[in-house]
């Protein structure tokens, strides 16, 4: 039987698919990579880029396995990175076998919620494959695809129970314009990393209706801490700024590193929440900007073209928090905007009253 030990796989070829290809492409790990038509095939193999997305990241087509069947490249390998959007995840899963991640190492590069179940992914792979979650890693960022495209040192953070195999994985991503990071926090990154996006469509909103600087610094503080607040009602732990844990027993990252534990200021958390909020690459602000304008929710998702993970992640957070009962008047104000149709400009300026 042929030995799929250290073979990656990616599901999903957008803009964050794409960038994790490049950089496994870049660093010679042979890779198996499910696009979504044969078009994409067909053009990565004659001009060795993707033609939707992050055209200027070239791939050595000898390293790649392309096909549009996930089941076959689930199949061929033992890594399987999901970098599909959290809207489409549960279609495109349960097509599939119930045990086609039997033996498999998940790595979830999805940065939203599951809309239909108001899942995680690990916790929808538990309840529909039986899936071992002990098996399960992620990556996040702060990391925007077209940074990535352009070789901008970028960090990713990669999470998982077995630090060993996380640090392993991590190596895997790591050159001269990656810098990698774990920590065994899955859930807490998870949850950040859908927040931040719901935040950052709340930047967008508030750029749109020509709110300043003094303002959005503001929101974004606000939004800090009403994360911080959600995360430590949920019992995730990293919350504590200033604060860090011991070395991971073990876990050598770097020769006399002086790198410390992640806590809520490093970059899986507040850093992915920043970048997202204020860069132009953020769909997600790009989404709030059109909504501030006066753009319907339609109007916004044609005219971008690309998936803003925030407006699902908007509606599921607001039916999460009716039991965690935290403190979020930023995010449901970017829900009631984008699903209550309550006008932009009313909803901020309530919320301007709740800032501090």
């Amino acid at each position: 039987m042929e030995d799929l030990t250290n073979k990656f796989a990616i599901i999903g070829s957008g803009s964050f698919a794409t960038a994790l290809a490049k950089i496994l492409n870049g660093n010679k790990v042979p890779l198996h990579w499910c696009v979504r038509n044969q078009h994409i095939i067909d053009h990565v193999k004659k001009y060795r880029h993707n033609p939707s997305y992050l055209r200027s990241a070239s791939f050595k087509t000898e390293l790649l396995e392309l096909s549009t069947d996930i089941a076959a490249t689930i199949q061929a390998t033992e890594y399987i990175i999901l970098a599909i959007p959290s809207a489409y995840t549960e279609a495109v899963l349960k097509e599939l076998p119930s045990t086609i991640f039997e033996g498999k190492k998940v790595i979830s590069a999805i940065k939203g919620i599951l809309p239909n179940t108001n899942q995680l992914l690990n916790d929808y792979l538990k309840a529909e494959f039986e899936f071992d979650t002990n098996d399960y890693y992620t990556i996040m960022g702060p990391c925007h695809a077209e940074e990535v495209a352009s070789e901008k040192l970028s960090y990713l953070t990669f999470t998982g129970l077995h630090d060993k195999t996380t640090q392993w994985i991590a190596d895997q991503f790591k050159n001269h314009y990656i810098n990698t990071v774990i920590n065994d926090d899955v859930y807490g990154v998870q949850f950040a990393a859908i927040l931040k996006n719901i935040y950052a469509l709340g930047s967008g909103i508030a750029h749109g209706l020509e709110y300043g600087d003094n303002f959005l610094s503001v929101l974004i503080a606000n939004a800090a801490d009403e994360m911080a607040g959600f995360l430590r009602k949920v019992g995730i732990r990293n919350i504590e700024v200033g604060v860090h844990k011991e070395p991971i027993p073990g876990v050598q990252l770097l020769k006399k590193s002086f790198r410390k534990s992640a806590n809520y200021a490093a970059s899986v958390y507040m850093g992915d929440l920043l970048v997202t909020c204020y860069s132009m690459y953020s769909r997600n602000r790009t989404f709030g900007n059109m909504i501030g304008k006066g753009f319907t929710v339609k109007a916004a998702q044609l005219e971008m073209n690309m998936v803003a993970e925030g407006y699902n992640a908007s509606k599921s957070f607001f039916s999460i928090n009716k039991e965690v009962g935290a403190d979020m008047p930023i995010a449901t104000t970017v829900y009631k905007i984008l699903w209550e149709d309550v006008p932009p400009a009313v909803a901020f300026e309530q919320l301007e009253n709740e800032l501090i």
